[in-house]
């Protein structure tokens, strides 16, 4: 693997502080937000449908301008970051790999990834592209971004269909991450075991798969760590946070169970749920 790509929200970065900033600016308590977004997130829905939960037709992209300009807007520092972030990002750079992060966010999300000093050759998010997960669009500009062949490109993140189905659709190299609500929740649903090339729990693990993973399609098995599932079958089907969410398909509703969730996700147009 020449190019690991990975994930803003829920790869990298905690959100913890986002969430409770926001049942702090509702006035509830956090863990009823906090259960809330495990709920939605249970029915494939957006994270963000929680909040609109506690205020019915909430704006939340107007919610969001109003608490910047109450002096509560985004911020991000070092413990937001999981443990596993820097010795991560630092090994692969130093096994001669590069790094991009690129996950959806804001500019100002951009400024403060940056500001952190992560061993990455380069970190941009979606409103800096101007193109959200999941359009084609963004994971064509990942492409560009990688640096080398799409098979050579490892795209790395917790989220099915804003992650893992579009990045497979573009021809790049997936792993599942099984980390946060989505990560967790998803992580053994057949879906995700069919379409995801690897498998992981931290991203330590990514180190064996940049040095051992073969091209996809080509019927081999990776020799990394053992809890890295590697080479799901090569034909799939096609398939951060930040304050405003994607466009929503509106043309099935979601089921409430854990199978058909996802499947309604993946059968309409691809859209974010997070």
């Amino acid at each position: 693997m020449e190019t690991i790509v990975l994930d803003i929200g829920e790869t990298l970065v905690r959100d913890d502080r986002h969430w409770a900033s926001w049942a702090d600016w509702l006035g509830v308590p956090p863990h009823t937000l906090g259960a809330l977004v495990g709920a939605v997130v249970a029915q494939g829905r957006e994270a963000t449908d929680a909040l609109r939960i506690l205020r019915p037709g909430m704006d939340v992209e107007a919610a969001c301008r109003a608490r910047a300009a109450a002096g509560r807007g985004e911020h991000l520092d070092e413990s937001d970051l999981y443990q596993d972030v820097r010795p991560a990002l630092g090994e692969l750079r130093s096994a001669g790999v590069r790094v991009v992060v690129a996950g959806d966010g804001t500019v100002r999300a951009g400024e403060l990834l940056r500001a952190l000093d992560l061993p990455a050759d380069l970190v941009v998010t979606a409103d800096e592209w101007g193109v959200r997960k999941p359009d084609p669009e963004f994971f064509a500009r990942v492409a560009e971004a990688s640096g080398a062949a799409p098979e050579a490109t490892l795209y790395v993140g917790d989220h099915p269909a804003d992650d893992l189905f579009p990045a497979a659709a573009a021809g790049l190299r997936t792993a599942h991450l099984r980390r946060g609500p989505y990560g967790h929740w998803w992580a053994d649903h057949p879906d995700v075991v069919e379409t995801a090339d690897f498998r992981i729990d931290a991203l330590t693990e990514l180190a064996g798969l940049a040095g051992s993973a073969e091209p996809a399609g080509s019927g081999g098995t990776s020799s990394g760590p053992a809890s890295v599932e590697p080479d799901a079958p090569a034909a799939r089907d096609a398939a951060e946070d930040s304050c405003a969410p994607a466009a929503q398909d509106t043309s099935t509703a979601p089921d409430a169970s854990k199978d058909e969730g996802l499947k309604v996700v993946r059968r309409g147009a691809l859209r974010s749920v997070r």
